[in-house]
């Protein structure tokens, strides 16, 4: 067998929220390191690594071939959840692409997706609308995550049927920010709310001493409430201003 797989750190928290034990179905798989890693530290009994592109599933069958794990990663070329069968597995990982996009795919199958355990989400844009919706759809957000890798903040999501009802509330500081992030005052959130915080703030300035007076201000009323919610945020988290 080839070596074992070393993760980056955001796709290693990916993998580090999978339940032990779970059939997982990967959709967007890419290289198929993240699948190829579920199986060799014994995480995932078997994977279903897809993708929508034959270019990066001939990568990920390269490496699941070099790394003799043929007998336990299926590799199927799909648009989102479409070849995907229920009862395939119990574990939904979706990495690596917009919030919309992540949407989509969740939507356009909503039986298979409802057939999912637990779902292992990291939308890389429209955070609001994505967490509303995972909310509005009947999902509770069980864990968080949040890595800064370079200069770019990635946040993990653990989404699980609401059956009882426990979703967290229902307000834009929760949809923004993550109800995780901000219970566990999580320090990545803190660093990105900080780093916003200050990117707003300076904008502001600009646009205050900016003659196109009518757009500088109407863009400095919506800094106005990106950083009172930004500070509101912070506050949550105890960090003084």
């Amino acid at each position: 067998m080839a070596g074992t797989i070393v993760l980056s750190a955001r796709m290693q928290a990916v993998a580090d929220m999978v339940k032990t034990g779970n059939r997982v179905c990967d959709v967007g798989c890419d290289h198929g390191h993240v699948s190829i890693y579920l199986v060799q530290h014994g995480i995932a009994p078997k994977v279903l690594a897809m993708d929508i592109n034959e270019g990066p599933l001939q990568r990920a069958r390269m490496h699941v071939v070099q790394a003799d794990l043929s007998e336990y990663i299926t590799l199927r070329i799909s648009d989102g959840l479409d070849k995907y069968q229920p009862g395939e597995a119990q574990t939904l990982i979706c990495a690596g692409m917009g919030g919309r996009l992540m949407q989509k795919i969740l939507e356009k199958e909503p039986e298979k997706t409802k057939s999912f355990a637990q779902m292992i989400l990291q939308p890389q844009s429209e955070l609001l609308a994505f967490r509303k919706f995972l909310r509005e759809t009947g999902y509770a957000i069980k864990r968080e995550d949040m890595i800064l890798e370079g200069d770019k903040f990635y946040p993990i999501i653990e989404a699980v049927p609401d059956k009882q009802g426990h979703g967290y509330k229902n307000d834009e500081l929760s949809d923004r920010f993550g109800p995780r992030l901000l219970d566990a005052r999580h320090p990545v959130l803190i660093k990105y709310l900080q780093r916003e915080w200050e990117n707003s703030r300076k904008l502001r300035e600009v646009l205050k001493a900016s003659k196109e007076s009518r757009r500088a201000g109407m863009r400095c009323m919506e800094l106005e409430k990106e950083i009172d919610l930004l500070e509101r945020a912070l506050r949550i988290c105890g960090c003084d201003l």
